[in-house]
Parts: structure tokens; sequence; C-alpha cells
């Protein structure tokens, strides 16, 4: 019996296909099916093979057209019909991707499986702005977590060690708990002027961002009318947006600095 040729995972990164490395160019269009998710862009999927055969498997708030387990099963049948398969997902698909699952799921009945990684959109986002997630004096490290529950239950997250002034957050699909996000990390003692941004649609040409604080970036993302999906990044860097370096001395000491001028906390939209 022929071994089923691997399924392979593929993160497609951010929205822009210039991002894509080239492994996942070439997957893409050697594909004879491609499951996809909804945050993969028209201009990414137009890279596959005019006869491959597309099937969507996108998830929204609230509206999934498969739930995961239906994915699974899928890929399941897929890989063993034969063929070239690859699930394809935004961003980089071991990241808030459910890629792991997938992947634990398909070895477990024996399908071979590779991991493509792509830009995770922490990086992509961020980078577009000039915004470094970790810089000497500014943030030692940073955290990616993510800023919404299954069936929008309650966020059980780790405040105390979240609202380190020493780190980078980046809070992946938060725009629906933004204000409860910011709020919960001033109670547990981050500055109300620590810098703050919300960017939504990233490296495509439907990107928006709102620069500004802990204290105003809520009412900020609201005024702006951002769509999901939205990215939080919070922390010292943020001020860098734009290369802007005026701010470093008061920056340095936070919790403790006065609240950036206006022009640190422009907003772009």
């Amino acid at each position: 019996m022929k071994e089923p040729v691997p399924v392979y995972l593929v993160g497609t990164g951010p929205g822009d296909p210039d991002l894509l490395t080239m492994k996942a160019s070439r997957l893409l269009k050697q594909a004879d099916v491609v499951v996809h998710d909804r945050l993969v862009s028209p201009a990414i999927m137009a890279l596959a093979r005019a006869d491959a055969r597309r099937i969507s498997a996108g998830k929204a708030s609230g509206r999934h057209e498969l739930d995961q387990d239906e994915i699974n099963a899928l890929l399941l049948r897929l890989a063993r019909e034969g063929g070239r398969v690859v699930r394809l997902k935004g961003g980089d698909p071991l990241i808030f991707g459910r890629g792991g699952e997938e992947a634990l799921f398909l070895r477990a009945h024996g399908i071979r499986v590779e991991v493509v990684p792509g830009i995770t959109s922490a990086s992509g986002c961020t980078a577009e702005l000039g915004i470094p997630l970790t810089h000497r004096g500014l943030a030692t490290g940073v955290r990616f977590v993510t800023g919404h529950c299954r069936e929008d239950t309650p966020l059980a997250l780790n405040w105390a060690s979240l609202a380190d002034p020493d780190t980078t957050l980046v809070v992946y699909m938060g725009l629906s708990n933004a204000a409860e996000i910011c709020a919960r990390l001033v109670d547990h003692g981050l500055h109300p002027a620590t810098p703050a941004a919300a960017l939504a649609s990233g490296t495509t040409s439907a990107r928006q961002d709102c620069l500004g604080t802990l204290h105003d970036l809520p009412a900020r993302i609201l005024a702006a009318g951002l769509r999901s999906p939205v990215l939080l990044v919070i922390g010292r860097v943020v001020a860098l947006a734009g290369g802007n370096a005026c701010q470093l001395p008061e920056l340095l000491g936070l919790p403790g600095f006065r609240a950036l001028p206006a022009a640190a906390a422009m907003e772009h939209v």
C-alpha cells in the first residue's frame, strides 16, 4: 500500500503575499486540495493552481463553517484519498492557530504532517509601524496571549503576571475585550499612561492603527471603528512607532513617568 503524502500545515503570514515564505508559496502552487481559514487573503489564495480544490474552514466569532472536530476529520479523509493537501492558516499555524491540535490528530491516525511556519501577526504588524517587540532598556521580553475565549467565556488570564512593565504584551483577537484588558492591566499595576496600540488588518490595504495609552485606547478603538482582526500591543516599545525616540528618557522610568504628549499618542486611521 502506498504511503499517504504528508498534510502540510502552512502559515500564510499576516496577509501580505510578499511575506509568504518561499516554501509556503511553492507548496500552495503544487497543492491538489487547499483547506483554508477565513483570514487567508484572496491574493494568497490566487497563488493556488486553477484546478486545485478549495475548501473553506473559516471561523469567525460565533460563526464556524466547520467546527474543529469536523476540520480534523476532513483533513484525515483528504489525506487518505491521496494527493497533496495543504492546510492554509493565517499567521503561523502553531500560534493561536490550532495547528498543534490538527497535527496531533493526524499523526495519531498515521498521517505524516509537515509544518511550514509563517510570520505571525505580532511580528508583521508591529514591524510595519516600526515597533520593536523588544528593545534594550524598554522591553526585555515579549508575551503572546489570546484576548478571546471559547464560547465567549470570561477571560481567565494571569493579570498580575501580564502587568509587567519590562515586557511587551501582545494580545491576539483582543477587540471584543479591549476595555477589560486595559482596565485589568491598570488594576494590577501598569501605569495608565503605558503606551498601547490596536492594529487592525495589518500588512493589508485595509490596515488601521490606533496609538494611545492603556487609559484611552478603548475609546480610540471605538472612535476609529476598528474591525476584527485586531491585535493589541502594550508596552513602552509602542512609543517608538514611526521611529519616535524623543520620549526614551521618560519611558525608561516607567511606571512613574509622566503622561506622553499628544504627539506620542497620535492616532493613525
